[in-house]
């Protein structure tokens, strides 16, 4: 019988409200939060979109978690505090490759750009989540963790903890932790820096718990006290529109594959990085962090 675990994010919404609250009051008072009307409710909508998305394909979800667990299993790892943590820690490595693939090949960035689209940095942007993360393939990046031996239950359990975890760094309000902290952890200082469309922050940081990850493979980007953050999209939507929201990517994507001439373009357009063309009429994050630093060497940045 599958492991009753309870599911942690839905514990967490009481306090997620309560945070932002908090924040909302704080950002009131000191100005280091800011909140927009429009943006906000749009954020709330995405929040509340894809987790009716998420409930109505669960049954799908674990069927086909537990099949392959069953079926192609090299060990039964069972259900012991290290097993826990062995998951925590292998399940936020394959979080930072689905993240890092989210922006890499824009087939998943059609789904992950949502939570970008917003040109505010507070807690409701955690909110701000996809409807459409199904259709792509970044679900068989779990396959791996099941394949080991790793209950699914377990999987989706650890999964919601860094959820969880990552709802946090969704601010202005805290400016820096611990040095220790900011050497292990993702922290609000590093996801800002993520989530920020100046050239210099692009494709960096893509940590869900452990920002180790990013050290280790050389997409680490401190934030730089003499560059603030710009927050948003390279082109901005202009719309708080949730359905245009959830599908404008999709509907480009659509468009370019359909327009293209031959079948390697059409899939170049799924495949390569947001922003490629075959004539190079628009810029992906490289040609963009490749022009800025033609102009803008780089300088030490200042903590």
């Amino acid at each position: 019988m599958p492991l009753d675990l309870p599911k942690p994010t839905e514990w967490a919404i009481p306090l997620f409200i309560l945070c932002i609250l908090i924040e909302i009051a704080y950002g009131y008072k000191t100005g280091r939060a800011v909140f927009e009307k429009k943006d906000t409710f749009t954020s709330m909508v995405m929040g509340l979109g894809s987790t009716i998305v998420s409930a109505s394909l669960a049954g799908i979800t674990i069927v086909t978690a537990y099949w392959v667990w069953e079926n192609f299993r090299l060990f039964d790892l069972g259900a012991t505090i290290p097993v826990f943590l062995a998951a925590l820690v292998l399940d936020d490595f394959r979080y930072y490759w689905i993240h890092r693939f989210g922006h890499r090949i824009r087939w998943m960035w059609a789904a992950h750009v949502i939570h970008h689209s917003s040109q505010h940095y507070n807690l409701t942007t955690a909110l701000r989540q996809t409807w459409t993360s199904p259709l792509t393939p970044g679900f068989l990046l779990a396959f791996p963790l099941y394949i080991i031996g790793f209950e699914p239950a377990i999987v989706f359990f650890v999964s919601g903890l860094n959820l969880i975890y990552q709802f946090w760094i969704h601010t202005e309000a805290i400016d820096r932790m611990p040095r220790w902290f900011e050497a292990v952890f993702n922290t609000p200082s590093h996801h800002r820096v993520h989530h920020a469309t100046n050239p210099k922050y692009l494709d960096s940081n893509y940590a869900g718990i452990f920002i180790i990850w990013d050290k280790m493979f050389g997409t680490f980007i401190p934030e730089d006290k003499s560059l603030p953050c710009r927050y948003g999209l390279v082109q901005d939507l202009g719309t708080y529109n949730p359905l245009k929201v959830a599908t404008h990517e999709w509907v480009g994507i659509f468009k370019d594959m359909w327009h293209a001439k031959g079948i390697k373009n059409k899939l170049m357009f799924l495949l390569a990085p947001p922003g490629w063309t075959p004539d190079g009429s628009r810029l992906t994050s490289d040609m963009i962090k490749a022009r800025d630093l033609k102009y803008n060497p780089v300088k030490t940045p200042k903590s």
